[in-house]
């Protein structure tokens, strides 16, 4: 393996190989799990390289292939847990030049992998009063291909529901790393052999997605007298059918007032809070449901105006904005199963209390409404913290890990057959992403197999960096 010889065979290739840039480009925003800030602190790449179409791809990956080279595909970097970080170094494939969109039609737009959702969003609305269905958190830095490799939802999920509910992705121009890599196009139930797979088996070249209808969106923020009112609240406004809306998060009393400074000032001392986005024609709508549950509007602005949007609020900017605050937080990410979501919040939030502040993100989950918790973790130990996802488990709300960095122990939770079948035939020596998928590397992993991550080993290198935006 030497990825010099990769360098010297392809000089019309752009890379990057200052150790500084290079461990820059090696990592994302990990730090937010100290578990994974210890694990993979010192990871990095020997280089990067930075093509700018999809024949420059090809041939990296022919040349890596030939000598060896593992690779890691990256796109903006804004992943959680270590998606696009290189275990076992070699080269960072940057994806960020393949930025052009192919097409679009009206409801559906077709982009290379390196294209930001914002602009994309931007795009489309200009060109076919569309936008995408949903989109992260940090819509305004990450690309699509990115979140179509490492992402499973987000803002429009209490419309359209997860990534991987068929439909919301059209088509997926796929490279093989092979001798003489292959172009595919997966379509149907063939997306899901790339969808979410971290770029461990194929990378992704360019997308195809519907869209939904460009509503002009509005962001209100209302308060309640506790935390089970904001979520009763939310659901009912997620299965108001006929209101269109994009959003709606919950967080406990306490967390709006420590940890969202732009928002300080309109929260009362005590409230819960609901954080919403709801297409201008229907707003008049939402007092009568606010007033069912003993809320009251405390801020509102156009979406497209607001200095930080409400979405930076939710999803996991929740998490950012309380990490700016305070570095000793991390956070969970859990399934509230129907029909008893309810129990099962009013249960953890009486067990924790302020040890997890509750975060919830309310969406449509194979056509039913329930939601998802990002909560907030006060963190002191990796034995307690495991402690705390094994009581959620025990309780019946499934954690999909974000403090383990592979596959199956974060989003999956299970092997998934039809992506380590595809890997097998699209990367055969297992240089893509190696290390992010057990299957491949562990056939023996159950994920009944006890949690044991803080047992692992100290990593050996310098204190991460870690960047607050």
């Amino acid at each position: 393996m030497t990825v010099a010889a990769v360098i010297e065979a392809l000089p019309q290739i752009q890379w990057i190989t200052d150790p500084a840039l290079v461990r820059l480009k090696s990592r994302d925003f990990f730090w937010y799990s100290p578990v994974l800030k210890r694990q993979l602190n010192g990871v990095t790449a020997e280089a990067v390289a930075c093509p700018k179409d999809e024949a420059e791809v090809i041939a990296i990956l022919a040349a890596c292939v030939k000598h060896q080279v593992p690779l890691t595909p990256r796109g903006a970097g804004t992943g959680n847990y270590g998606q696009a970080m290189p275990l076992k170094g070699g080269i960072v494939l940057d994806l960020m030049g393949l930025d052009r969109i192919v097409w679009t039609r009206p409801g559906v737009v077709r982009a290379q992998a390196g294209v930001k959702l914002i602009d994309l969003d931007a795009h489309t609305r200009r060109e076919v009063r569309g936008e995408l269905r949903f989109h992260p958190s940090t819509k305004r830095t990450a690309s699509i291909g990115g979140f179509i490799a490492g992402g499973s939802s987000g803002i429009g999920s209490c419309t359209y529901g997860k990534l991987r509910e068929f439909g919301n992705i059209l088509g997926l121009r796929v490279i093989t790393m092979e001798a003489e890599p292959r172009v595919l196009e997966l379509r149907g139930t063939d997306i899901d052999k790339a969808n979410h797979a971290y770029g461990t088996n194929g990378i992704i070249t360019e997308v195809e997605m519907p869209l939904a209808p460009a509503w002009d969106w509005v962001d209100v923020l209302a308060g309640f007298p506790d935390t089970l009112s904001a979520a009763r609240f939310a659901e009912a406004l997620i299965a108001s059918d006929g209101i269109a809306k994009k959003m709606a998060g919950v967080v406990a009393p306490g967390v709006a007032q420590t940890y969202f400074k732009m928002l300080q000032p309109y929260v009362p001392a005590g409230a819960a809070c609901a954080l919403v986005m709801v297409a201008e024609p229907f707003l008049e709508l939402l007092k009568p449901l606010l007033a069912r549950f003993g809320g009251t509007e405390l801020y509102r602005c156009e979406t497209e105006k607001a200095e930080t949007p409400l979405y930076e609020f939710t999803w996991n900017h929740t998490t950012l904005q309380a990490l700016k605050v305070d570095r000793s937080l991390t956070y969970l990410q859990t399934l509230y199963p129907p029909p008893n979501h309810f129990a099962l919040i009013e249960k953890m939030e009486k067990t924790f209390g302020d040890e997890v502040p509750l975060h919830l993100e309310f969406v449509r989950l194979n056509g039913v409404v329930t939601c998802f918790g990002l909560q907030l973790v006060r963190y002191t130990t990796e034995e307690r913290l495991a402690e705390i996802i094994d009581i959620h488990e025990d309780a019946g709300c499934p954690v999909f890990n974000p403090h383990a960095f592979t596959l199956e122990e974060g989003g999956m939770k299970r092997i998934d057959s039809e992506q380590l079948d595809f890997k097998r035939v699209a990367d055969p020596h297992g240089l893509l992403n190696p290390g992010k998928m057990l299957a491949w590397d562990d056939p023996d992993w159950t994920p009944e197999r006890k949690r044991t991550f803080y047992l692992y080993g100290q990593a050996d290198a310098p204190e991460v960096e870690e960047v607050l935006e």
